[in-house]
């Protein structure tokens, strides 16, 4: 990519669009092209196609996407498809007639067979069943992998996909409802500290080991494989880092100050074992991350209460 480059970034307002859009601009790089969802509906395919004719983009960043927790996965399963098919499909395929040098397209780590060997690898993808609470979600970014692959087979396009691991950072959601485990987690300690509550309940037993990546870190894997990789085949992400959820639940404890008591609800599902992406290939290319976990909460709850993001 060149500083004067046109770039056009799916989903800038959403957490890794946003975080994309802050690395590339302190780099150099200024010729954005955004649209809200409000001025452009990426589901409607003659708007999407009117768009790249008209701005022509010379990369694209396709980070938008319907997104949400366990509970929302499960709730709203028709639009999870079917919103997300039609973003890709049509966003792809513009790139493509609009002759778009090259095009990153980020799915998740819920791609992988429910019952995949770990730490999950690449070529895991497509050998067993998808976890049924977010496999709507799941089909939805595989075909956008598939998507990505077929254009390049038929058409040579130089689509790439790369898949994150679980997420967290500036603009995040803590939507209690369908937010994800570590920002619903951030919020509950708040809560419980700003209330005098006497203890915290999570959900389980706190067993089951889970990644997370700062969504900064994201964006910088993002900017060096849009000019580093050209390869098919997608891409892992991740720190190659696990954490119980209890020792999570702990970490984020001692950070927001919190003193009271944490109780593990045993009686309650405690979901996959165990969730960690085999970062191999990426760090084999010369990137690994740089934030450590407690460094990156830290930044975060620091930014929630400059923000005054939780209403308590």
């Amino acid at each position: 990519m060149n500083k004067d480059s046109k770039i056009y970034i799916a989903g800038h307002r959403g957490m890794v669009g946003s975080a994309i859009m802050r690395k590339l601009k302190s780099e150099g790089f200024y010729r954005f092209i955004t649209r809200t969802s409000k001025e452009l509906d990426l589901r409607n395919q003659a708007s999407v196609n009117s768009f790249f004719e008209t701005e022509k983009p010379d990369y694209v960043f396709l980070a938008a996407a319907k997104v949400g927790g366990i509970h929302a996965n499960n709730t709203y399963r028709a639009e999870f498809i079917y919103d997300n098919l039609m973003m890709e499909c049509n966003i792809i395929n513009a790139a493509y007639t609009n002759k778009v040098t090259k095009l990153l397209f980020l799915g998740s780590s819920c791609i992988y067979p429910k019952m995949a060997s770990q730490p999950l690898k690449e070529e895991a993808l497509l050998t067993g069943t998808l976890e049924s609470t977010n496999e709507p979600y799941a089909i939805a970014k595989i075909a956008g992998i598939k998507l990505c692959e077929a254009y390049r087979d038929q058409y040579g396009a130089n689509f790439i996909s790369a898949m994150p691991t679980n997420l967290y950072g500036p603009n995040d959601n803590y939507d209690l409802n369908n937010s994800h485990v570590l920002p619903a987690l951030l919020r509950k300690f708040h809560t419980a500290k700003v209330q005098g509550l006497d203890s915290v309940e999570i959900w389980g037993t706190g067993a089951p080991l889970r990644e997370f990546l700062h969504v900064d870190d994201l964006a910088e894997a993002c900017y060096f494989l849009m000019q580093e990789y050209n390869d098919k085949n997608f891409i892992n992400v991740g720190s190659g880092v696990e954490i119980s959820i209890k020792e999570l639940a702990l970490t984020i404890k001692k950070i927001v100050g919190y003193e009271g008591e944490l109780k593990m609800d045993a009686s309650k599902p405690d979901g996959t074992p165990r969730k960690l992406m085999d970062v191999g290939k990426l760090h084999q290319l010369g990137w690994k991350h740089a934030i450590s976990l407690e460094e990156g909460i830290k930044k975060v709850y620091a930014n929630v209460l400059t923000q005054n993001l939780f209403d308590v």
